[in-house]
């Protein structure tokens, strides 16, 4: 066996925790002085890399073992995957260190430009990411009702997914009252209470409390559009609100359309992909959105 290089590669994280292990050493963090401190020593049939100390100076190194079979056997090759002075130990009891966005996010706002970051979590686990640069993912919303929901429900999700790269959420949150100013009417009709949204000098109305139809103007969806010509019989002025239909934007989108109802479906403008889940998506059709951003935009991403 030998130990891979992961050149080239940014987001390496191990697999499992249990494949990482801590030591402490008197000699110096490089490459030489550690291969001649551990080489030949017996190391756990689990263990892959080593987050090495030498006070409060730490290195990650990766190892192969002449068998992976019996419980211990001896360490036959050691590679520095980064050293001291490109490398930091993190502190962070509220991490869990076998999520990888989870490493990604501790990495940026407490260790922004060091290639490895070593994270002792939640547990007591300790975990380490290699060249961070978590998947920008745009998500686009409405609000209110408050918090955005589906960027709310997308952190959720990658706060518990052990599957995916690493992603940080890029909120693209628009307010409906912002929108309902873009085309002054007397009244406005939203689709249900939870929109929350009142404009001073202006009647507001639900649809979903049929009220008798005045001169008002739509602020919904599609959806809602399709809803009052049920009820009044005809089309009424609207501004659309659809995150689907919003324009321009680059690289991983995750955007929802009230007339999805359990697919998942992709759109590709130029320079960008657009993974549209249904309005009152559940957790598992947005993890199946992240999942299939991740497909396109981080093929070759595996855990170490």
């Amino acid at each position: 066996m030998t130990v891979p290089t992961y050149a080239g590669r940014h987001n390496v994280v191990p697999g499992a925790y249990r494949g990482v292990a801590v030591t402490s050493v008197d000699c110096e963090l490089d490459e030489p002085s550690l291969q001649g401190h551990f080489l030949g020593l017996d190391a756990y049939r689990r263990t892959r890399f080593i987050v090495v100390r030498n006070g409060p100076r730490t290195a990650i190194v990766g190892v192969a073992k002449a068998s992976e079979e019996p419980l211990f056997s001896p360490i036959t090759e050691l590679r520095l995957l980064v050293g001291p002075d490109e490398c930091v130990y993190l502190r962070e009891p509220e991490v869990d260190t076998a999520i990888p966005t989870a490493l990604a996010l501790a990495s940026l706002s407490s260790a922004p430009g060091k290639r490895g970051v070593v994270v002792e979590g939640k547990y007591a686990h300790v975990s380490f990411i290699l060249d961070p640069e978590p998947l920008r993912v745009t998500v686009r919303e409405v609000v209110p009702p408050y918090p955005a929901k589906l960027l709310d429900q997308a952190r959720r999700v990658l706060a518990t997914a052990e599957h995916l790269p690493p992603m940080e959420l890029v909120p693209e949150v628009i307010e409906l009252e912002d929108l309902a100013l873009t085309r002054p009417s007397p009244g406005y009709l939203l689709p249900c209470r939870g929109g929350g949204v009142s404009v001073e000098g202006a009647t507001t109305d639900y649809l979903d409390e049929h009220p008798e139809q005045r001169d008002w103007t739509l602020i919904g969806c599609e959806r809602s559009q399709q809803i009052h010509e049920w009820f009044y019989g005809e089309r009424a002025e609207q501004v659309d609100i659809c995150p689907r239909k919003r324009v321009g934007g680059t690289g991983a989108i995750l955007a929802k359309c009230c007339l999805l109802e359990r697919e998942v479906e992709v759109d590709r403008p130029a320079d960008a992909q657009v993974v549209v889940v249904p309005w009152g998506a559940s957790l598992a059709q947005i993890s199946e959105g992240l999942t299939r951003l991740a497909e396109e935009w981080e093929p070759t991403w595996e855990p170490a």
